[in-house]
């Protein structure tokens, strides 16, 4: 990867990983008023179960087209020097997809109660079966907005512009929080949801002001015969058939939650939340600010070039998620008290959440580097290999949902989403093997060996400080007390892995902590 290729995606990574860090913050922030006010109950458990039909109609509908066809078409545009062309396909693909999302929320909305009740959420009680279906229909109202927004974060990053879309992630957030303890009070849990409606909205007028400075060029157009826009939908199909079978699996999973008791699906969400966090502040951060380079290198036929930015990315992520993986594993129980233990979240939440956090760390970095995976593929205008290895890793894991959940309970679906996340990794690996030739595979697996085996070794000493302050030093009853004993881990553990990344000359350590100063300053 070249010099100036390199720092523009560290530049654009630190400031996405600055308003992602703040952004992850703020949701944290909601997540314990959450907790705290309604405990791990089944109103919870149909906030979070509310989230599913909206969710799904985005990333079937919106999702797949921005990400893996419009992005890459669009950005060839763009880095060949024909944006009045790339324009006309932004336009139509907008209008298309309003069209279909206003469509699908019309269908959403009316079909709600028998999706909730019969599918989703089949061993919830009526009256919160009754509360998941009226937050789903608030909800639906994001959906169409979040596919706004996808689309116009889109074209931003085309343009290498990441302000707009960073300020915008963390207003979300800031909403959701406002109008959740402002309408709290009177409407209960359903406060939150009118809030997340508040925050795409919000979200969407933000990045317009972007789209703005960048000239935008709208115009009333439905040119489904232009060559772009075919060639979005030939993208395109695969990855609704992915996104298909990848929100069944999901569906399933919370089919099999919801017959746990109260609470159980809730811990599920509240654990994968903190296992995304590494990879929301790093991975996401990084794959967003390498995609546009990415597909300007592959539509100019810069293929050793692309080579090297795949590979920087990706030994990058694993540098950071492994350890953060080990580091969240050792101190999930001081992590989830710490956070979510108060109020009407007691300690018996907490063990569940942690136990079931574990499970999802085992396969976090292996998340972070999916998600690059799949982009590689989608700069490449290969959108069917990403969609048939998700499609089997899928129905692995909705296998493993079903053989885990007898022995390990809730913590057997955490563990069959990390082993499919590993599978699918390793055989998107071998596939880009593949289709471009030589990867520099021993230069990723040395990587990786460092950095699992250092990470290890920091992973023992944060144990070891973590128990030592438990036992000696501070009253871990206390939220002092849990703040002291995780600060005081992750004080010792970061330098003992930066330093042991010094010793053996890694070069991921270097880029990785520039990018990491490059966010202070933002």
């Amino acid at each position: 990867m070249e010099t100036q290729g390199r720092t523009t995606v560290v530049k654009a990574a630190g400031l996405l990983m600055a308003s992602t860090i703040v952004s992850r913050i703020l949701g944290y922030l909601r997540d314990i008023l959450i907790a705290a006010a309604y405990g791990q109950t089944r109103v919870t458990d149909a906030y979070f179960a509310a989230f599913s039909i909206p969710d799904f109609l985005y990333n079937l509908l919106a999702a797949g087209t921005v990400t893996a066809a419009f992005i890459p078409v669009f950005s060839g545009y763009i880095a060949t020097d024909r944006q009045d062309e790339g324009w006309e396909v932004a336009n139509t693909v907008f209008h298309l997809t309003v069209a279909a999302m206003l469509c699908g929320i019309a269908a959403a909305g009316l079909l709600a109660p028998q999706i909730v009740a019969n599918w989703l959420v089949p061993g919830f009680e009526p009256e919160y079966t009754a509360l998941t279906v009226h937050m789903t229909r608030i909800m639906l109202i994001q959906s169409f907005f979040m596919a706004l927004n996808g689309i116009s974060m889109g074209i931003l990053n085309s343009y290498q512009r990441f302000v707009e879309p960073a300020l915008a992630a963390v207003m979300y957030n800031v909403m959701i929080i406002l109008f959740g303890v402002v309408l709290g009070k009177k409407l209960g849990i359903t406060g939150f949801s009118i809030g997340v409606v508040a925050g795409s909205i919000t979200q969407f007028l933000i990045q317009v002001m972007g789209l703005r400075h960048i000239g935008l060029r709208y115009k009333p157009v439905l040119n489904w015969r232009h060559p772009g826009v075919r060639q979005v939908f030939a993208l395109m199909v695969p990855v609704l058939l992915s996104y298909a079978l990848t929100q069944i699996g999901l569906f399933v999973q919370q089919n099999i939650s919801s017959s746990f008791p109260d609470g159980y699906l809730s811990s599920l969400k509240w654990a994968q939340r903190l296992m995304q966090m590494p990879v929301s502040i790093f991975a996401v951060t990084m794959v967003m600010a390498l995609f546009p380079t990415l597909t300007g290198q592959a539509a100019r036929q810069e293929m050793e070039a692309f080579k090297k930015s795949f590979s920087f990315g990706l030994r990058s992520i694993v540098y950071i998620t492994l350890p953060c993986a080990v580091g969240l594993a050792v101190l999930s129980r001081p992590v989830v008290s710490l956070l979510y233990e108060r109020g009407s979240f007691g300690p018996e939440d907490a063990a569940l959440t942690a136990n079931t956090l574990v499970f999802f760390c085992l396969g976090l970095f292996a998340q972070g580097g999916v998600l690059l995976m799949n982009r590689v593929f989608y700069a490449l205008k290969n959108s069917w290999t990403p969609v048939g290895i998700g499609a089997a890793a899928m129905v692995l894991n909705i296998l493993l949902n079903y053989l885990l959940r007898g022995p390990l309970n809730i913590g057997g679906l955490a563990l069959a989403y990390s082993i499919t996340g590993m599978l699918n990794l390793a055989f998107l690996l071998a596939m880009a093997r593949r289709k471009i030739g030589a990867i520099g595979d021993g230069k990723l697996a040395a990587s990786f060996g460092k950095i699992l085996g250092i990470s290890l070794i920091m992973g023992l000493v944060v144990y070891a400080v973590s128990a030592l302050c438990g036992l000696y030093l501070v009253d871990t009853h206390t939220k002092a007390g849990q703040l002291t004993q995780v600060l005081s881990a992750v004080a010792v553990g970061v330098p003992v892995y930066m330093g042991l990344s010094v010793v053996l000359k890694m070069e991921e350590s270097d880029v990785v902590w520039r990018m990491f100063r490059r966010s202070k300053r933002v």
